[in-house]
């Protein structure tokens, strides 16, 4: 189940909300607990028994961890178990059949591939486990004592799936006492709904311009481009949309989840760009791999060492297939040459230069991302800059004044000012709220209505 889709829009919303707010404040956690596991097994009944494992393993190792809190020897192998338990699960559902087929294909040898259906979310609650554990263990938040809160935490729905990745340390105190407010309520609402337009009505259409040129094995420059440029901005409005949808629904139950986008396509160099795409992965891998390795306080050499560490397992973290790896070493080597002289280069130029260079590095790295096949990658990068294919075709142009005017859209919505612009509205008087609330009326009876007349509503990041 996904939040864009009819079947959670027109019951599940509606029934978990009805009873989150009919229960007494002590069985509310407990309410979130149920409905979370029920949204969960929805899609995989079997792998909720996996989620209900990783919560009993996790929540005993908390406790152990706080008991032996004046023992740091003790403590520090209960942790080192739990984080070598949940990374293990997580490699052999992810993992595993890269690992084999690789070894496959370098040794000769033809050991059965495992097939292992990948849970859905596991990256992400993985990260949120292995977070509990280590916050605890640097005393920077107490352990969860009652199981049922410390499964809020874990398996709350919202951010289950995809995100936003939270760590313990932020959530914790909200968990325990939170209050439901309408502001807070109206609030998520508008924001749920700005979600659910970006996802249905921008990704959802780009979704299918950016699939038929990936099934072309040799385009020409102009569908390269279209077809890239519409990936580009619908894993931005597919990711970003849903992050909002589930911020927006954070806050119909009182929580407050972090920002995980920030206009990422108006970014001045790589390393802006990645402190405003997907922020919580960002910090997470900052906060408990890059800084414990050293972070930048051992010198230059270590420094980059530590920034291709981080990038080459943020690629492997999107999935198990080489150019995810690739698409991570790419990022790694734009970074570190940005740590090492092209930064200051791009600080003295134009600002459009700068986000021109900027814009067309995450655009590049969009295709080698959306690839499997990385040869198929690399051949539309070449057709992008005119090094195979034809120039223009009559396929390119139907996609450019097919799509073109939805891109454009896309482009716009992707700045600021969108955003500036519907605030103006919002705080400028009667006439102005009343133009910005039938907006939103407007944008939310479209997304309804595209849900019903189209079920194609796929997400990008539910494989991840």
């Amino acid at each position: 189940m996904i939040f864009s889709s009819l079947i959670y829009l027109t019951f599940f919303f509606l029934l978990v909300l009805l009873a989150y707010y009919l229960v007494p404040r002590r069985l509310k956690n407990g309410c979130l607990v149920l409905f979370s596991l029920l949204f969960y097994a929805w899609g995989e009944p079997v792998y909720v028994v996996l989620m209900v494992l990783t919560i009993v393993v996790d929540y005993c190792c908390g406790l152990l961890i706080g008991r032996f809190a004046e023992r740091r020897g003790a403590a520090r192998a209960v942790i080192v178990g739990n984080v070598l338990i949940n990374l293990g699960l997580l490699g052999w559902f992810k993992y595993a059949g890269l690992l084999v087929s690789t070894f496959d294909q370098l040794t000769g040898l033809s050991v059965p591939i495992p097939e292992v259906a990948l849970p859905i979310g596991i990256s992400f609650y993985t990260f949120e486990s292995i977070s509990y554990a280590v916050d605890v263990y640097r005393k920077e938040a107490p352990p969860m004592k009652n199981i049922i809160n410390f499964a809020t935490y874990l398996s709350f729905f919202p951010h289950l799936v995809a995100g936003p990745i939270v760590r313990y340390e932020k959530l914790q105190a909200q968990v325990l006492c939170r209050e439901e407010t309408l502001e807070k309520f109206t609030a998520g609402m508008m924001r749920f709904s700005k979600g659910l337009f970006k996802k249905v009505l921008l990704a959802n259409n780009l979704a299918v311009l950016a699939e038929r040129v990936q099934y072309m094995g040799n385009p020409s420059t102009l569908e390269a481009w279209m077809g890239v440029l519409a990936y580009t901005f619908q894993i931005y409005f597919d990711f970003s949309g849903y992050s909002d949808m589930a911020i927006g629904l954070g806050m119909m139950f009182g929580f407050e989840l972090p920002e995980n986008f920030d206009h990422p396509y108006v970014s001045r160099s790589v390393s802006e760009f990645w402190r405003r795409w997907h922020m919580t992965l960002g910090g997470w891998f900052r906060e408990y791999v890059y800084i414990p390795l050293g972070g930048n306080r051992r010198g230059m050499a270590r420094t980059v060492r530590n920034l291709a560490v981080v990038w080459v397992l943020t690629g492997l973290w999107h999935g198990a297939s080489w150019n995810f790896a690739l698409w991570g070493a790419y990022y790694a080597v734009l970074i570190i040459c940005e740590r090492l002289f092209l930064g200051k280069l791009l600080e003295k130029i134009p600002a459009f230069f700068s986000w021109l260079y900027s814009f067309v590095a995450a655009v590049v790295g969009w295709a080698i991302f959306s690839y499997v096949d990385v040869s198929a990658g690399l051949r539309v990068i070449a057709a992008m800059f005119g090094f195979a294919g034809a120039g223009t075709d009559s396929l390119g142009m139907y996609a450019l004044l097919t799509y073109g005017p939805t891109l454009v859209i896309a482009a716009l919505c992707s700045v600021p000012a969108a955003g500036r612009l519907a605030e103006r509205l919002r705080t400028s008087g009667k006439a102005g709220k009343a133009v910005w609330c039938a907006g939103f009326l407007v944008l939310f009876v479209l997304s309804m209505a595209s849900l019903v007349d189209n079920s194609y509503s796929p997400f990008l990041y539910a494989k991840f």
